[in-house]
């Protein structure tokens, strides 16, 4: 027995089986709430574990191998067996105890904290919520516990992350409504580097493929302000000339209610994913996934979440 074959787990069979089922990599991550590509590298894992490629590639699809296909039947046979051992008690959320600690920007923490606090209060007053503003550095607090689920910017989960995509939308650059660059339509480059800008420095990676772009040409922007804040940003941006490149969906909410406006970038596309993330050791956990379930039902219906603002659909 191979090193890869001892250590494959629950999750790679069920894995496993949701890859010979369907036959196809970015439907089986969407059924699992996985990255593609932390999904191609469980598969990865499983041809080593197994010897055998499993899933061929043909044409713009796969097919079983012929392994695979003598796999189907017995593993369906050991996840029935497994799926009739006796289930923990069902879990009653106004009897839940716990303390949850999340993570997001604070845009998040003003508009769905609110809403998050009043579901709990209803539902599950025994719970209390811890809440700390989201930096690029802090999966390792997923890993120790210290954060139990956070919202951010990412184009895939990182590994033994599992997650679900909220939605995606486009990057923007917000102004004062007054601003020079208001009267076109859509901004150029040398109109977006004539101005300094805004950096939001917390939360999900937001503008970075900007600056990535213009280093490509030797060029960059002049940043003039460094803030972990959007409440900040709001302010500075209204009362300046300074420029603040973040998502459509959150531009749109802040031009209803300050004197603000947006325009799109005429020389760089860049869609941005949203998730909300958590480390694979809550995966089972009933009091974790009802308060993600929670959160991710939330976000759907609130008006200030990327669906609110009809963005790209996710």
């Amino acid at each position: 027995m191979n090193a890869a074959f001892a250590a494959l787990s629950l999750v790679h069979l069920r894995t496993l089986d949701c890859l010979l089922h369907l036959k196809n990599l970015s439907h089986a991550a969407q059924r699992l709430g996985c990255s593609q590509s932390a999904l191609s590298r469980q598969l990865a894992h499983l041809r080593q574990a197994f010897d055998d490629p499993l899933l061929v590639r043909q044409g713009r699809g796969y097919v079983l191998s012929e392994r695979a296909e003598q796999l189907r039947a017995p593993l369906q046979d050991v996840l029935h067996s497994l799926s009739a051992l006796p289930q923990p008690a069902a879990f009653d959320p106004a009897r839940c105890t716990r303390r949850f600690c999340l993570a997001a920007s604070d845009y998040v923490a003003e508009h769905m904290l609110p809403l998050l606090v009043a579901a709990l209060e209803r539902e599950a007053p025994g719970v209390c919520l811890g809440f700390r503003t989201w930096q690029a550095g802090d999966y390792p607090l997923l890993a120790n516990g210290e954060i139990d689920l956070a919202t951010t910017l990412f184009d895939d989960s990182p590994p033994n992350l599992h997650g679900r995509v909220l939605g995606e939308d486009r990057v923007v650059c917000l102004m004062h409504q007054d601003h020079p660059l208001a009267a076109a339509e859509r901004l150029g480059q040398a109109d977006y580097l004539t101005y300094g800008h805004v950096r939001i420095c917390a939360g999900g990676d937001k503008d970075s493929f900007v600056d990535r772009h213009l280093r490509a040409q030797g060029l960059q922007r002049r940043i003039a302000l460094d803030v972990p804040f959007f409440t900040a940003t709001v302010q500075v941006v209204a009362s300046t000339h300074y420029l603040a490149t973040l998502p459509e969906h959150i531009a749109r909410q802040l031009c209803l209610r300050h004197p603000l406006t947006w325009r799109a970038l005429d020389f760089v596309e860049h869609t941005q994913r949203y998730w909300v993330v958590w480390h694979q050791r809550w995966q089972g956990s009933p009091e974790h996934r009802w308060l993600r379930e929670r959160v991710f039902a939330l976000w759907r219906q609130s008006q200030f979440s990327v669906q609110g603002s009809s963005p790209l659909s996710p």
